[in-house]
């Protein structure tokens, strides 16, 4: 008999990326219940090949005009809509196996909230006896509609490291809830108790993750075990589209060297390591703890194949070039670096500080010290105009980097999700508050932002072929044929051909069948007019 029951959810969209999904949070929240007697185990609900095709929900019926076609081209978006993980009814029964008291569910993001709530529920149906917490991002912004679940007892907001044995001490013990940090629950009247979220001060005094209870062999990155770990916590800056510059409460706090080491030396000891992911929100905005942790990696590591990466993002102020040299030098191959726009204007509507010239730095530092680089940038975001995206895929055409697109989706708690509110923009289901289903129609509509995401596509091929040593090919004018599928270098190089003829996006099927995406004319015929003029560069 286990008496705690953590679980991470399945999800249900068109892609999944296995590598972000470790439940480091979970495991956090489990070293501290250990830590206070209680037996633990991690159910996660993802950590399985097993997937298989579903329709695409009503709400999103609108996305089949734009990618509900079977396409094997390498500019191809989304194909299936699928469940990905084990299904609810059997995450049910195995927790009734457990017997636990007290199941925790994690919630983390809000287009995913439908499927903790329907964990929730095959949870209380195989064991109705048990209490049921939620916590993660989603129910600390959106507690209310959350606890309308009756297969929901507790919500607990903020981070749950401390509250969690709080709460399983008060249900074991059957003492009052009022005192915990960060608790949400039904008083007799049916109106809600609602704490302030919780908060950690001095991340240096937990214990280190539980990551004995995580499933490894499902988070190999090839053959290489890999793990995440966290060198601080929040963010001080206010950018408008993240969660995080929006909460008063959660301040920016850093670990020691000390402690980050040592969680590092556990992941690599205790399960081979090799690859390490920083989901810190900003990892290098401390200069001297982050050189310091650098010159500690490399002291112990540098000889062993590690490789770090910062998947989250780097601010390119905060780095210089001893910076990138020293992350080189400790196991870094790529640097993931947050652009947000090449638009001055937008980088204000989006209050971020203008890093342009830092960007540039620091992509002369990496092809020094050869690095590779992908800069990101938003589009689709309110007020966000379609040209100037085109725009930004052209400021990373002429430098050494590649284009990572990210369409804009409301996140509860930040100000651009206020904004969408207001402008009466937010979309009527949670469910359609992610990138895949393009949430957000304004000044950039859902045609143009599926374009520009199919133009960073096209791009990132473009960049390859540099790359890889192959000419850019001819512009040339389509044919109707059947493309003969052998080899998908030469097939995209052939829609390529097409595409900077006329600026129409194709895709090709199975059966060799060539037809033309639903796009923006306009915004592809920017990016097909300019593209031939920049100095276009690899990656």
């Amino acid at each position: 008999m286990t008496d705690i029951l953590l679980i991470q959810p399945p999800i249900r969209d068109f892609y999944l990326t296995s590598k972000r999904t470790i439940p480091y949070g979970l495991a956090c929240i489990a070293a501290s219940l250990e830590i206070a007697g209680f037996s633990v185990e991690i159910f996660d609900g993802l950590a399985t090949s097993k997937s298989h095709k579903l329709q695409i929900p009503e709400e999103m019926s609108y996305l089949n005009e734009y990618f509900g076609k079977e396409d094997i081209s390498p500019f191809a978006l989304f194909n299936s809509f699928k469940h990905f993980g084990y299904s609810f009814e059997h995450i049910g029964k195995e927790a009734a196996k457990t017997g636990a008291f007290l199941v925790g569910i994690s919630s983390l993001f809000t287009p995913y909230a439908e499927y903790a709530l329907m964990t929730a529920e095959a949870v209380k149906t195989y064991s109705p006896d048990c209490k049921i917490v939620l916590g993660g991002h989603h129910p600390t912004a959106l507690y209310n509609s959350v606890m309308e679940n009756c297969a929901v007892d507790f919500v607990i907001r903020g981070e749950g490291e401390e509250s969690m044995p709080l709460l399983a001490a008060a249900i074991k013990e059957n003492k009052i809830f009022d005192l915990v940090p960060g608790i949400v629950f039904r008083k007799k009247d049916g109106n809600l108790h609602v704490n302030k979220p919780a908060l950690i001060g001095n991340l240096d005094k937990q214990p280190l993750p539980a990551i004995n209870l995580l499933k490894h062999s499902f988070y190999k990155r090839g053959k290489m075990a890999s793990a995440v770990i966290t060198a601080s916590r929040g963010c001080p800056m206010k950018c408008s589209y993240c969660s995080l510059g929006g909460l008063s409460y959660q301040k920016y706090r850093q670990r020691s060297v000390e402690s980050v080491i040592r969680e590092l030396d556990n992941n690599i000891v205790q399960n081979q390591a090799a690859f390490i992911d920083f989901e810190d929100e900003n990892l290098s905005l401390d200069k001297k703890c982050f050189t310091e942790l650098l010159h500690e990696i490399k002291s112990r590591y540098s000889e062993s194949g590690l490789e770090l990466r910062a998947m989250n993002g780097l601010l390119p102020t905060s780095l210089d070039e001893e910076m990138v040299c020293l992350m080189k030098e400790s196991g870094f191959k790529t640097l993931n670096l947050s652009l947000g726009s090449s638009s001055s204007e937008q980088l204000n509507k989006f209050n971020r500080p203008d890093v342009r010239e830092a960007f540039d730095r620091v992509l002369l530092f990496a092809e020094i010290y050869d690095l590779k680089t992908v800069g990101y940038i938003i589009a689709g975001a309110p007020f966000q105009r379609p040209e100037d995206s085109v725009s930004d895929l052209l400021y990373l055409a002429e430098r050494r980097v590649l284009a990572g697109v990210s369409v804009f989706y409301p996140s509860p708690g930040s100000s651009d999700f206020e904004l969408c509110k207001k402008l009466e923009i937010l979309p009527g289901k949670y469910s359609l508050m992610r990138s895949s289903a393009f949430p957000v129609s304004h000044t950039t509509d859902r045609a143009q932002a599926v374009t520009i995401l199919r133009l960073g596509r096209i791009l990132n091929y473009m960049k390859f072929l540099i790359e890889s040593g192959y000419n850019i090919p001819e512009p040339a004018p389509f044919i109707e044929k059947e493309i003969k599928y052998n080899d998908r270098i030469e097939t995209g190089i052939e829609l390529l051909s097409y595409f900077l003829f006329d600026g129409k996006i194709r895709g090709v099927n199975k059966e060799g069948s060539v037809y033309e995406n639903n796009i923006c004319a306009k915004a592809a015929g920017l990016f097909v007019e300019q593209i031939i003029k920049v100095g276009l560069k690899g990656c």
